[in-house]
């Protein structure tokens, strides 16, 4: 980091840096972190601790972040920014697969080891699921969860279903241990989208694709839901490339970035 960096861009590292700590950071390591000389660093953190941005910890010499950083946090939350900003994308990528099959577009994100469903563009067509908004469903069976648990460590998923009793059954189809479970997960990371065909419920299938925040990690999945005989598998090819653009331009929206993440 330069000397001439704006003082608001100065500010905004710190503060990521704040938050992306397992705990508080000492005002020498984050002038190293980040580049900037000791006696700047200080007069940032002093400046960020009048506005309530940090807190400083004297017993232990370190910074942490201050209220202030949590009100704009829980603002933002108020603010449903997710659903806001992907809405416009899966109303377009809804009426875009209208041109090839009756399909319900829908968003979904982890919520422990579910699939709760924020988002949902119907066709003209009625394809009727049962991913409503506000439903939770199994992320293990879901094609929206698992999209999403294909890009977590191998430690996260074993953590979210540590036992079989984790898993659940609702048509007798579907992973029923963490080891056939890893397997899938597997499969569709190679193959850069995830896809179930009765899992959930019988006749219906669906190919979803993660979206990802700034720091590439996955914030949701796009979904889309049809009739398994009205898909064969260069069809869902084509819908699982249309899921694609719409997660990528849902990762670009989330980081602020012109750039995808994927």
């Amino acid at each position: 980091m330069t000397g001439n960096v704006p003082a608001a861009t100065r500010t905004l590292t710190v503060l990521r840096a704040l938050a992306s700590a397992a705990s508080p950071l000492t005002a020498a390591s984050l002038a190293r972190d980040l580049g900037l000389p000791r006696s700047s660093m200080y007069h940032l953190l002093s400046a960020m601790e009048d506005a309530g941005f940090v807190a400083h910890f004297p017993e232990e010499g370190r910074w942490g972040l201050g209220v202030a950083a949590f009100e704009v946090g829980a603002a933002y939350l108020r603010h449903d920014p997710l659903e806001r900003l992907a809405r416009p994308p899966i109303q377009r990528l809804a009426a875009e697969v209208a041109q090839i099959i009756p399909a319900v577009a829908h968003l979904g994100v982890l919520h422990g080891s579910e699939t709760l469903y924020l988002l949902k563009e119907a066709p003209s067509t009625p394809v009727t699921i049962v991913a409503e908004v506000g439903v939770r469903l199994p992320a293990s069976l879901t094609a929206s969860g698992r999209a999403m648990l294909a890009d977590l460590p191998a430690a996260q998923v074993r953590a979210l279903f540590p036992r079989n009793d984790s898993f659940i059954d609702r048509t007798g189809l579907g992973p029923m241990t963490l080891r056939s479970l890893n397997a899938l997960l597997a499969e569709e990371r190679a193959r850069g989208w995830a896809q179930e065909d009765g899992f959930i419920t019988a006749g219906l299938a669906s190919v979803a694709v993660a979206a990802h925040d700034h720091g590439g990690r996955p914030a949701a999945s796009v979904g889309l839901t049809f009739r398994s005989d009205h898909a064969d598998e260069r069809t869902r090819e084509a819908l699982a490339a249309c899921a694609r653009r719409c997660a990528r331009e849902i990762s670009r929206r989330l980081s602020g970035s012109s750039s995808s993440i994927r």
